[in-house]
């Protein structure tokens, strides 16, 4: 891997939205029509030394196409497709750095854009008896009596529970290290794609993925979304994220997420040195076509990384699932090495910083939400970035006990841990929702219904440091719903 200095390209720092401080081509999609301009980011963001993404223009001949060849670049495999156009992972086949190959392919006349492929880190710090001990502060609420200890800066899941716990016909993707799917917490709400038969060699639904029954993994480019602790030392931060937002209430084991009743399929592209830009694009396009192929009501994609710099064919991807109706909900991000959060509207961090342009009908709004995380005591942590414009709420995301491998359980800090509280809220309003009105609500009903709780749950920590000056307030949207 190498490093682009600040003075070179635009660069953001690539961390796993989790925040932590704990130990085949797609079909065509239309292109974004305004690119956002880049932000301003700490320099040295991490990329794979020898690579660039390509994105060519529409309308090029065959031989435009083999003419990339004379500028140095090999293509490795085709990532996406704009407008009919391929966006290329390719390999630099002369000396040239890759700063200076991305300026000589953007002077060639031939590409819409191309840069670096940049790589990503999770954000993680490293009658269920974890709720009632009061280690599970995170769901609570300001009331006494719902068999947990009150806690006014929990997400108030808690209260909502008294009148939904979700639905199984919600799906989640959840786009970081894989899932212990065998997990006693975790097994009943594990989605299942309903297109795929289990084992039998053939890619049933013809989405270009072979038996990807659970997700797929990006990472290694096969159907094993589990790979435990041994092989890579990964999937403890999926595992811990997929308990926050969908741990099985009610069971007596363990822990319970936002939401009890809900299905989670995995798109793990993070592995044991974090994960790419082109494999980042590949799991958001996947559950974008997961969504639209089976009609599921695929409601949100969970983030919890970050890193690198400004990817205008990652945001690209992310507008194409907004187009289909999914909420991008992303970590503000750690801060930089001192440990000390960083202001997102001056210091970029991605992908949290997008600026989401998606489509419904002839409205256009932004399918993004960031995620600072808060304390127990209601504190903005010391570690997580902030961003009166950039970043939209706080969750609860300092010592967030949840699921990891093997049966086990343990307590992450991080914005890694704040983001699935959101994404677990929005699964919850979704079926409430369903539940109240008998139709699915829309990715923007959600969004809409998220920050006006949090606009209504002032925060002191959070004024003047998030869009909504707010945080996470479960109970101030989905009784309402259930109860209008």
């Amino acid at each position: 891997m190498n490093r682009i200095p600040l003075s070179g390209l635009l660069t953001l720092s690539v961390l796993l939205a989790a925040c932590g401080q704990a130990p085949n081509a797609q079909a065509p999609v239309q292109a974004s029509p305004v690119a956002q301009a880049p932000v301003p980011v700490a320099a040295g963001p991490e990329f794979v030394e020898g690579e660039v993404l390509v994105q060519l223009r529409s309308g090029l001949s065959a031989q435009a196409i083999t003419a990339l060849s004379s500028l140095g670049v090999q293509s490795l495999e085709t990532v996406a497709v704009t407008d009919g156009a391929p966006l290329l992972r390719t390999r630099i086949t002369d000396a040239q750095s890759v700063e200076a190959k991305i300026s000589r392919l953007q002077a060639s006349g031939l590409v819409r854009f191309a840069e670096p492929n940049w790589i990503y880190q999770h954000q993680a710090t490293s009658n269920d008896p974890y709720y009632t001990d009061g280690s599970l502060w995170g769901m609570y609420s300001a009331e006494t009596n719902l068999s947990a200890p009150a806690n006014q800066y929990g997400s108030q899941a808690n209260k909502a529970w008294a009148t939904n716990t979700g639905s199984s016909t919600v799906y989640i993707g959840v786009i970081d290290e894989g899932i212990d799917y065998r997990h006693d917490d975790l097994k009943l709400n594990i989605g299942v794609n309903p297109g795929e038969t289990p084992g039998n060699g053939i890619d049933d639904d013809k989405n270009g993925y072979v038996d990807d029954v659970y997700g797929w993994d990006f990472a290694n480019g096969n159907n094993t979304i589990y790979d435990g602790t041994r092989k890579e030392g990964t999937d403890k931060h999926g595992t811990h994220v997929a308990g926050t937002i969908g741990g099985v209430g009610g069971n007596g084991k363990g822990v319970a997420g936002v939401v009890w009743n809900v299905k989670m399929m995995s798109g793990k592209f993070l592995g044991s040195r974090g994960g790419t830009t082109a494999n980042a694009i590949k799991a958001v396009d996947y559950f974008t076509d997961l969504k639209k192929r089976h009609n599921l009501n695929l409601v949100a994609t969970s983030n919890s990384w970050g890193g690198g710099g400004f990817s205008q064919s990652l945001l690209d991807a992310i507008n194409r699932g907004g187009d289909a109706g999914i909420l991008f909900i992303a970590a503000a991000g750690n801060g930089g090495n001192d440990g000390v959060g960083d202001n997102n509207d001056t210091t970029a961090n991605y992908p949290s910083n997008y600026e989401c342009k998606a489509t419904d009908g002839t409205l256009v709004w932004d399918c993004l939400i960031a995620v600072a995380a808060i304390d127990k005591e209601g504190a903005l942590a010391k570690f997580s970035n902030y961003g009166m414009t950039t970043v939209d709420l706080g969750a609860p995301g300092v010592s967030v006990m949840s699921t990891l491998p093997n049966n086990t359980y343990g307590a992450y800090s991080g914005t890694s841990m704040a983001t699935p509280h959101v994404t677990g809220g929005a699964a919850l309003y979704a079926a409430a929702y369903s539940s109240a009105y008998g139709v699915k609500a829309t990715a923007k009903q959600i969004k809409d219904a998220i920050m006006k709780a949090a606009n209504a749950t002032d925060t002191t920590s959070l004024t003047g440091k998030t869009v909504t000056g707010g945080r996470l307030n479960v109970s101030g949207f989905v009784p309402e719903l259930v109860n209008p």
